[in-house]
């Protein structure tokens, strides 16, 4: 990465290489931010990712994230589903209920409250995007990674509340980031441990998997994460590496403007097999 002096004593990065700042979203360690991390920022980094041990109480976090803030326009997500996934709240869990129980209430408005509530208390601790609501169909019932993350096993059911769940994340004031497209419910393998295939035609896959992200986009979701899985049927490499599989999420409603994520790139799934840089 070329640094070069500036006439105010800092350093400027070359066109290509603040391009390329401008789509890492970067873990780190600790509850403070490093140097290394506040001088991407200021660089030109385009996220940072918070995990549960940069977040251990919500001082804490609000004083991490100003500091963040004050480094550059950055965008700060935490991976915040509530129930069990849950990083601002991991010691004591989440006071908020899981996609599974809100969608066995099937209450749209307790969902949507929910969300409002969740969105509510991430801005309070100063993050941008919640790496949420999980868009996944339940229809495989031994699904090691998914299970109770999924709103449910009917695919309209989980596009209702994965639609009411945004919507309160936008009332409380963080963006929503849908996922695992195109859908990781019906895997019997964990992506965290080795790479999912799903052989599914294109076919059933719009039929079962692919009505929620349709749903979310309709209102207003601001970004998509691509899962860790392999879909013959929409290419041969994992669909976060997947061109076809990033092509399919911009024909969705607002999808040429649409964020685009990929699950992190540590998992197993890819970083044991393809590697991202292939």
């Amino acid at each position: 990465m070329d640094r070069s002096p500036t006439p105010s004593g800092g350093v400027s990065l070359d066109p290509l290489s603040r391009l390329a700042l401008g789509v890492l979203m970067p873990g780190f360690s600790g509850s403070t931010a490093p140097r290394w991390l506040t001088r991407a920022v200021a660089d030109g980094l385009g996220g940072v990712m918070l995990v549960a041990q940069n977040a251990p109480d919500l001082e804490t976090t609000r004083a991490l994230t100003a500091a963040l803030h004050a480094a550059g326009p950055v965008l700060i997500s935490v991976d915040e589903e509530g129930g069990d996934v849950s990083r601002l709240q991991a010691g004591s869990g989440s006071a908020l209920p899981g996609a599974a129980a809100l969608g066995a209430a099937d209450d749209l408005a307790l969902t949507e409250r929910a969300g409002a509530a969740l969105g509510a208390l991430l801005r309070a601790t100063g993050i941008d995007l919640d790496l949420a609501p999980v868009l996944d169909v339940a229809s495989e019932p031994t699904n090691p990674v998914i299970g109770v993350r999924s709103f449910g096993p009917d695919p309209q059911q989980v596009a209702r509340h994965g639609s009411a769940f945004l919507t309160g994340l936008h009332t409380g004031g963080v963006a929503g980031c849908g996922k695992h497209f195109p859908g990781h419910g019906a895997t019997t393998t964990d992506s965290h441990l080795e790479l999912p295939r799903l052989d599914v035609t294109a076919e059933e896959l719009t039929v079962r998997d692919l009505p929620p992200f349709h749903a979310a986009a309709t209102a207003g979701l601001d970004a998509m994460m691509t899962g860790h899985l392999h879909i013959p049927a929409l290419g041969p490499r994992p669909a976060s590496l997947e061109p076809a599989v990033t092509a399919l999420v911009r024909t969705l409603p607002g999808g040429a403007d649409r964020v685009i994520i990929t699950d992190a790139l540590d998992m197993a799934a890819v970083s044991d097999g393809d590697g991202p840089g292939l």
